[in-house]
């Protein structure tokens, strides 16, 4: 009975043994089964038919020939998707890369206030150690999600220069999305003003590599106005919209259409922007326009929910009545219609008063006609004299009884207007105001327009006929770096910066070529410039190179002392290092004590090939490379020296 039992135990063990084993494995072929079938219909269904799925355990093996880096690669991911990414074994080949073309190397890059990310296949000679120290410094701390991929290719015809270029980009666009390719970079960036994304698209289009197709969309957020404004004039067949303002593009359509059926040529500007009263506003904007074309003359001013239609002098009172009555009725109700027909006033037996004003390409301010008393009379004078300056005022002004009501209220609007101009001129008449001139302020028709509406009311007949001139605009006319590299130069090709004997004190007579450098270098914010220092052979060779570090110094001191942001500038001593002549003579001993001004550029991104290149020249490469120094204004004449002490035989 004993041995009988133990016998039914072991058994009945063996058996359960049995059974696991059997249902393991069946596990285990069902898993495999499974694996296999879902990875090899992904790959089919993405067009990878060239690989072949084994299945050992929870492994999946991928076998076969990838026509490419890039292919195997993105089989890889298709897999990885389908089943757990570690539970991938890469088995695949790669085509011979000798006889078929190169992938299409391209990088996108994302930055935005979370970090920056990058994806795309990059040439498998690019240094990526170098790579990421660019990019991490670009991110000053934020997060960099890394996503590319390498191929060994030949490195393609300008991509480095695209690449390089795009960084740099990076480096100016906290928030945007840069595609990169072989001499092609698309930019998408969002900037914090119109005026910002005026200066970036100046400045990039500026550093764009000679060849590089750029694709280049800065937006701006739009502006908010109040009030919201539309302005335009007939008079005598010659249309103007001096102010437009629309909360679509589609609004945006409507109105110029309008206008251009009007009578309007040339380009109209209608600025897009937040403030809108109603979203019918293009519809009532079209309606109103409509209303002057159909008087055959006239202004017609939209701020906010009130419009003010004015019809041209001796207009037929039945045609006025109909066209005003039409649109009171065709308006929807959140709009008021104020419509005028303007009588012509009696002229005094001195004919109309007037009031003018011009202002002078060099800033000289004439005042001129009929004010009404001798209070407003100096309080003119001293508006004048606080928009144009003390010494540019020259008044030719007549104090007069009998001016019109408001006629003090319309000289200081017209002078107000005449402060947002460069040169122009302001005429004061008792039924209009005539603004002329040239800016370099693209939105300064609108903010006249708007100021005089404030300032006048909205019935109130004005012109405004200013012209945006490009060189006068303070950010389209920033120099170039090469501009400001070649300025400084000048200066210092027949002058030294010269210094006390022994000493880094810079002599008085060099002053003023420090404040002449000091005023370029404010015309040309956020360029980097080392100040690179030098002696002559004479004395110690340590004692020298403090010497030289000093007196670099002393000049970065200088031109700290003059309002110049000098953060991003540095002070070298080189000491008696690199002379530009020699140094057994007077004259090559005063060439070499001098001071380099040297624009730095981008650090470029290195790659292996570029290191064989440097190598197969008999250079060593330099992994401990700083940013690429060059010395665009050290003159080749040793006549020419940007700097030196002046001192005979002195360090």
């Amino acid at each position: 009975m004993r041995l009988s039992s133990v016998f039914v135990r072991v058994a009945a063990f063996v058996v359960a043994g049995l059974l696991a084993v059997i249902g393991a494995r069946a596990a285990v072929t069902v898993v495999e089964d499974r694996s296999q079938i879902t990875v090899q219909e992904a790959l089919i269904d993405n067009g990878y038919d060239w690989t072949s799925v084994i299945a050992d355990g929870l492994q999946v093996i991928l076998e076969g020939e990838a026509p490419s880096e890039a292919a195997r690669f993105r089989a890889i991911s298709v897999s990885g998707g389908m089943v757990d990414a570690s539970r991938v074994i890469d088995n695949m080949a790669v085509l011979d890369t000798g006889g078929i073309a190169p992938p299409d190397f391209a990088i996108e890059i994302l930055r935005n206030d979370s970090g920056v990310s990058l994806i795309g296949l990059i040439p498998a000679a690019t240094d990526r150690d170098d790579l990421n120290a660019r990019i991490a410094s670009i991110a000053d701390g934020l997060p960099v999600t890394d996503l590319l991929e390498a191929a060994d290719y030949p490195v393609p015809e300008g991509w480095r220069p695209a690449l390089n270029y795009a960084l740099r980009a990076l480096a100016q666009l906290p928030r945007s999305k840069i595609s990169v390719s072989a001499n092609r970079v698309a930019i998408d960036a969002i900037s914090d003003s119109t005026a910002q994304q005026a200066q970036l698209e100046s400045a990039l289009s500026r550093d764009a590599p000679k060849g590089m197709r750029l694709a280049l969309t800065v937006s701006a957020p739009r502006p908010v106005i109040s009030p919201f404004t539309i302005r335009f004039t007939l008079t005598e067949g010659e249309a103007s919209l001096a102010a437009c303002a629309a909360d679509t593009e589609e609004a945006q359509r409507k109105i110029v259409a309008a206008a251009v059926a009007a009578g309007l040529t040339g380009k109209a500007n209608c600025t897009l922007a937040l403030g809108v009263p109603s979203v019918t506003w293009g519809d009532a904007a079209a309606m109103a326009i409509t209303a002057v074309k159909d008087l055959g003359g006239g202004s017609v001013t939209l701020s906010d929910a009130d419009i003010a239609l004015v019809a041209p002098e001796g207009t037929d009172q039945d045609l006025f009545d109909q066209v005003a009555g039409g649109l009171e009725n065709a308006l929807p109700d959140v709009y008021a219609l104020d419509a005028t027909l303007p009588v012509k006033p009696d002229a005094g037996a001195e004919g109309p008063p007037t009031f003018s004003a011009t202002l002078s390409p060099e800033g000289q301010v004439q005042l001129r006609g009929r004010v009404p008393d001798d209070l407003m009379n100096a309080t003119a004078e001293s508006y004048a004299q606080a928009r144009f300056g003390q010494r540019n005022v020259v008044m030719g002004t007549r104090v007069v009884d009998g001016l019109p009501t408001g006629w003090s209220v319309r000289v200081l609007a017209g002078l107000q207007a005449l402060s947002q101009l460069s040169n122009g001129s302001v005429k004061v008449d008792p039924d209009m105001i005539d603004v002329r001139g040239n800016t370099g302020n693209a939105e300064a028709s609108a903010e006249i327009t708007r100021m005089l509406i404030d300032k006048l009311g909205q019935s109130a007949e004005f012109r405004v006929n200013v012209t945006y001139v490009a060189e006068l605009d303070p950010i389209a006319a920033l120099p170039t770096p090469e501009d400001c590299v070649a300025t400084i130069g000048t200066l210092t090709s027949e002058r030294k910066i010269l210094f006390d004997p022994s000493s880094a004190t810079i002599s008085a007579g060099s002053r003023q070529l420090v404040d002449d450098i000091a005023d370029v270098l404010k015309a040309c914010p956020d360029l980097k410039f080392e100040i690179a220092g030098y002696t002559d052979s004479q004395g110690g060779e340590e004692m020298n190179q403090q010497l030289s570090q000093q007196r670099a110094e002393a000049v970065l001191d200088g031109l700290r002392s003059r309002r110049i942001e000098a953060d991003h500038f540095s002070a070298v001593g080189y000491g008696e290092a690199d002379p530009i002549a020699d140094n057994d003579t007077e004259a090559g001993r005063e060439a070499n004590r001098r001071i380099e001004f040297n624009l730095i550029l981008p650090e470029p991104v290195a790659d292996a090939t570029t290191t064989l290149e440097a190598v197969e020249q008999g250079a060593a490469p330099d992994s401990n490379a700083t940013p690429e120094v060059v010395p665009d204004i050290v003159p080749d004449d040793p006549n020419q020296i940007v700097d030196g002490d002046g001192g005979s035989g002195d360090q």
